[in-house]
């Protein structure tokens, strides 16, 4: 109550952090409104979310259950990308708008209206239009190449998981401007110098960070993307506050020749992801 949350992330988060059933928690909620009687309505959402949603609340549990968030001991860079790979391939298997999204609850339709305010997004930054060459760094099932391929010239999404790039590819068959490649994960090596115009990565980076890569797809990026291009990074990480996460990346794109235009915002209705907008130097 005290984070401003949508009823939708909220129960998310409880799928999360709590070992109750759905039905439990839908009690709790229902229970809490004599005690809150501003967040009345909210309570109310997240009860009829959970009662409606117990088999979902359930897929959740699951999906975020199959990708591990922690680094072993002694695990190099590799190993984590090789093991969150199979994460990502468990988790679309069991709900594929969830394993992109967990606040989606596993629903299509909550899936499209967070995408779609994304979208709408990046097209007021002037991240997307139709002469754009976009690279989309963890493309999952392919969410964001349906949503802006009217808006660009030419999409590649790429991921770590055999699986969801095979979702990937169902979901935009026939889509002529889009492509999909599975990648290592570790760099962007095979793209050519400044062949983007943009680079998107939605909820990817938290797990490059994890996997100690991070800081080189920053360098990748600034080669890979034109003078004047944008990266649009939505979620840095899951372990730092959006201070740290901010300080973090002036530090890299200082480095890197880029400048930061959009800082640790949170400009989403639908979602809690924390937003940067960087453009690399040398255009306008």
């Amino acid at each position: 109550m005290t984070e401003d949350l949508s009823p939708e992330v909220a129960v998310a988060r409880l799928a999360v952090k709590t070992d109750t059933r759905a039905a439990v928690l839908a009690e709790v909620a229902l229970d809490m409104r004599v005690s809150a009687v501003r967040q009345r309505s909210w309570l109310e959402d997240i009860a009829m979310l959970l009662a409606r949603n117990v088999d979902a609340f359930n897929d959740l549990r699951s999906t975020a259950a199959s990708v591990c968030h922690d680094r072993p001991s002694g695990e190099t860079g590799e190993m984590t990308v090789r093991r969150l790979a199979s994460c990502f391939d468990e988790a679309v298997a069991i709900s594929p708008a969830a394993s992109v999204q967990l606040s989606s609850l596993g629903d299509e339709e909550k899936l499209s209206a967070t995408t779609t305010e994304i979208a709408a997004w990046l097209e007021r930054q002037g991240f997307s239009g139709g002469d754009k060459r976009i690279l989309d760094i963890g493309c999952g099932i392919g969410r964001f190449e349906c949503a802006l391929h009217t808006k660009a010239k030419h999409i590649v999404g790429i991921d770590i998981s055999t699986k969801m790039i095979a979702a990937a590819r169902r979901r935009c068959a026939g889509l002529s401007n889009v492509e999909f490649r599975k990648t290592s994960g570790l760099d962007l090596g095979e793209f050519v110098d400044a062949g983007f115009d943009g680079v998107l990565a939605v909820d990817s980076f938290p797990y490059l960070v994890l996997a100690g890569v991070a800081e080189q797809h920053f360098i990748e990026m600034a080669r890979v993307l034109r003078p004047g291009g944008m990266a649009a990074i939505l979620n840095y990480s899951y372990r730092m506050s959006p201070a740290a996460a901010s300080s973090d990346i002036r530090r890299i794109v200082q480095a890197c020749a880029m400048d930061i235009v959009v800082d640790s915002e949170m400009p989403f209705r639908h979602w809690d992801g924390t937003a940067f907008l960087i453009r690399r130097t040398g255009g306008t």
